[in-house]
């Protein structure tokens, strides 16, 4: 059989059911642009729509009967490099998401493209009214067209003729009257400046315009500024001699000037950053440093958890390591868990590494992103700061990626696919032969048993770095004051504690993990909770506005003073940040507040953190956002409003993670010079896990936690799969959820499955049922996540898509899910 030049495409419209390289023949007129790392448009499907893919391989392949070839490259170069390719392969089977799906995430929003359906006549006007006659809407069709001038955009038709657009435009298709072709437009495009040199030498140049000087003094002028200034923006040229464009049009004619462009780069400026002093570190600091760099040195891979207590100074060692890693002529990567610590964080490493540190994460304009990205591809950076989304920036030549505050949650993404960052982070370790440290003051259960396994090394700050002892807590007990008639949401202990640092001019950080005002409206007649018309889930009352939000779904409505139900009068029941922040200005009238939630960091978090640290306002309440990571030394007090709220979530790591929030709040205290306090308000003061936190003391809990892994097969003894179902009619969903199970049951009996001991749960409704009018079953499978188990899982969600019955419902994995 005949051998054709083919290339292997991940198509963007294959759903995950039926993903695979699809083979493509390559035109002869395509045949030296179509690389692998390049988008194509492609025909797909029984009608042939255009999609976007990209090119995986080029191969020689027999050519078959109705073989399909590309239509168009989109990129003049690849945008993914054999170890980009690599890195989505290796995605999409770790994480059940197709080769394009990865491809996306890996690459920046802005380099992608939107496609339009353009419409247009395949035949004069008058030939195509005669061919049309017969078909139901064609002449509306044909009329739009014409005023169009030809074409249109689908987007145009549907508007002007609304749901009766599909079947004439398909019909004259079909019949050859009407021509559907697929545009791509990139989202973002190159920003380029005109830029104006002179085309001769300086004595010719004033040869040629000294003589006309009078008649024609632009000329002169524009000679004599480029002459001095040399290339400049035409913008400035003109600016500053008066001359025209034109004018600089007929120079470019006459042969004395030349047109350039140059591009423009829209990425944040750090001329106001002021060098870093030299970094000194203490003898522990030292010690970990060194241990380290070792590491980095051997040009091996492998995993360093850095342990060290809050206030210990793990920056300055991560500093001193990408300081040396630099110097070994290797690039480093950073990453940090929230957005609101990555301008804190950036202005840190760009006092030590000017304009070759790079930031990247989601809060910045698409055009800023896609321009950073340039230049890590071109090798303008060598250390890459930003949150888990970083971790694809094309650096090359990595010897070192440092994950600060790893425990945390939002290191594991909630959309497809569904990575971890510190699986990535591991992954590309190995690829590169780099090395990966961990960093935290309470790291994830999982990760200190790889520690102490040995499977991870370990190097230890068990001090603060500037000697200061660790917060003095108090717990106060919720209970108590209630029993003493107050009621409200702040505590005796915790006011008194804030007059204290009012009277001395010292701030403080209040923290409350719920924004809103109220954290629902009750009838106090009938017991009516409004819930979310969408969503299985009693809505937030915001007081700012005045209405009822779902932070599910976002559905927002008027919240109203009496029951829809009886007549009677509604409560407020609960406490949100704004609540707080009006008991906080009757307490203390007199005083600053800064609120920082994700209703008040709409127009950016980090005016709000200058502000609190520029101006000293005495009290900053806020949600995880003040968690975490921030560096005040005037602040000296912590107040946890309730420690409580993410204790009793129904969540495999809700100890962990209420551990490591209320320990990271109490280290915001005391980091200058002076002693910190720290006041812990809860409603069970004898729980373990608060005491620990009180106490800072990370081995108690680890100890604890880890026998209750055990007992329960929890991560790191078993791993969680959990299947979910969704759908809107919750009785398919359960049922289809139930036949998911059994499918489990029989698959697991496999010889080779049965190493992982695997146990299979369910089916359970989701902890939040109904999100968006969508019903989530999910059933658990305990077992371990190794090639043949995720091999079992890819089988079951295409064979699950393929089944007629379960039209119209998802089905999706989650491996050790964060929710």
């Amino acid at each position: 059989m005949e051998t054709a030049d083919m290339v292997k495409v991940a198509v963007s419209a294959a759903p995950y059911s039926i993903d695979k390289p699809y083979s493509y023949l390559v035109p002869d007129a395509l045949a030296a642009a179509a690389v692998p790392g390049v988008r194509v448009m492609v025909p797909f499907g029984r009608g042939n729509k255009e999609s976007e893919g990209l090119i995986l391989a080029r191969v020689q392949e027999p050519k078959l009967p109705g073989s399909k070839a590309i239509r168009q490259v989109l990129d003049p170069e690849p945008v993914l490099d054999k170890a980009g390719i690599d890195l989505a392969l290796w995605m999409r089977g770790r994480y059940f998401c197709t080769v394009f799906e990865a491809v996306k995430t890996i690459l920046p929003a802005g380099l992608w493209y939107g496609l339009r359906e353009i419409w247009s006549l395949a035949m004069e006007p008058e030939t195509a009214r005669s061919a049309a006659v017969g078909i139901p809407g064609a002449w509306q069709v044909l009329d739009l067209l014409e005023k169009q001038g030809g074409k249109a955009d689908i987007r145009v038709l549907r508007d002007a003729l609304g749901d009766g657009a599909e079947k004439p435009l398909k019909a004259m298709k079909k019949a050859e009257i009407l021509a559907c072709e697929t545009d791509a437009k990139r989202k973002i495009a190159d920003k380029s400046h005109r830029m104006v040199e002179l085309a001769v030498n300086t004595e010719d140049a004033y040869a040629l315009t000294e003589p006309k000087r009078r008649s024609a003094p632009a000329r002169y002028e524009v000679v004599n500024f480029l002459a001095t200034a040399g290339r400049t923006p035409a913008a400035e040229v003109s600016y500053y001699t008066g001359a025209s464009a034109r004018t600089l049009k007929t120079m470019e004619k006459a042969g004395l000037i030349a047109f350039s462009e140059e591009e423009e780069l829209r990425v944040p400026s750090l001329d106001d950053v002021e060098p870093g002093p030299e970094i000194v570190l203490n003898e522990e600091q030292q010690r970990a440093f060194e241990e380290i760099l070792g590491r980095v040195q051997a040009a091996k891979p492998s995993v360093t958890l850095l342990h060290g207590v809050t206030g210990s100074g793990k920056t300055q060692v991560y500093l001193r390591l990408v300081q040396e890693t630099l110097a070994l002529g290797k690039t480093a990567m950073v990453l940090v868990p929230e957005i609101v610590l990555t301008p804190q964080m950036m202005r840190k490493f760009s006092s030590y590494f000017g304009s070759r540190v790079a930031m990247l994460h989601s809060s910045l304009k698409m055009t800023e992103r896609y321009d950073q990205w340039k230049r890590i591809r071109r090798g303008e950076v060598d250390v890459v700061l930003g949150t888990r989304s970083a971790l694809f920036a094309p650096l090359k030549n990595l010897g070192l990626i440092i994950m600060d505050e790893e425990q945390e949650g939002s290191y594991q993404s909630e959309n497809v696919p569904r990575y971890d960052a510190r699986e990535v982070a591991k992954y590309l370790c190995v690829r590169e032969k780099a090395a990966l440290v961990f960093g935290s003051a309470t790291p994830t259960v999982e990760t200190a048993w790889a520690a102490e396994q040995g499977n991870y090394q370990k190097a230890l700050l068990r001090r603060r770095y500037n000697e200061n002892a660790l917060p003095e807590v108090l717990i106060a007990d919720l209970r108590q004051e209630i029993l003493n008639g107050n009621p409200g949401l702040i505590s005796t202990p915790l006011r008194q504690e804030l007059e204290k640092n009012l009277a001395a001019g010292e701030q403080s950080i209040l923290f409350l993990n719920r924004r809103g005002s109220s954290r629902m409206l009750l009838c106090g007649e009938c017991g009516y909770v409004p819930q979310c018309p969408r969503c299985s889930t009693a809505m937030t009352y915001h007081s700012a506005n005045g209405r009822l939000m779902c932070h599910y779904c976002g559905h927002s409505e008027p919240a109203a003073d009496t029951c829809p139900e009886c007549g009677g009068w509604m409560k407020h029941v609960g406490a949100g940040t704004q609540k707080v922040e009006e008991e906080l200005r009757e307490l203390f009238p007199e005083a600053g507040i800064l609120r920082m939630d994700a209703d008040t960091t709409a127009g950016g978090h980090e005016e709000i953190l200058q502000t609190f640290e520029r101006e000293r306002v005495p009290i900053l309440l806020g949600t995880q956002m003040v968690a975490k990571g921030l560096d005040f030394e005037n602040v000296t007090l912590v107040g946890v409003l309730s420690a409580d709220i993410s204790l009793y979530v129904d969540n495999y790591r809700a100890a962990e993670r209420t551990f490591s929030l209320l320990t990271q709040v109490v280290g915001r205290a005391g980091r200058g010079g002076k002693t910190g306090r720290a006041v812990i308000q809860t409603y069970t003061p004898g729980n373990d896990v608060i005491r620990c936190a009180a106490r800072q003391d990370y081995d108690a809990f680890y100890e604890s936690e880890i026998r209750m892994r055990r007992l329960r097969r929890y991560p790191p003894f078993a791993d969680l799969f959990t299947v979910t179902v969704s759908g809107t009619e919750e009785g398919r969903v359960l049922r289809a959820a139930v036949s998911v199970r059994e499918t489990l049951r029989q698959l697991c009996r496999r010889p080779e499955l049965a190493a992982g001991e695997p146990e299979v749960l369910g089916p359970a409704p989701a902890p939040v049922v109904k999100v968006n009018n969508r019903f989530r079953y999910r059933c658990t499978l305990v077992g371990k996540n190794d090639k043949a188990t995720r091999e079992m899982l890819a089988w079951l969600q295409k064979d699950f898509a393929k089944d007629s019955a379960n039209r119209g419902m998802n089905l999706f994995v989650d491996h050790n899910a964060a929710d």
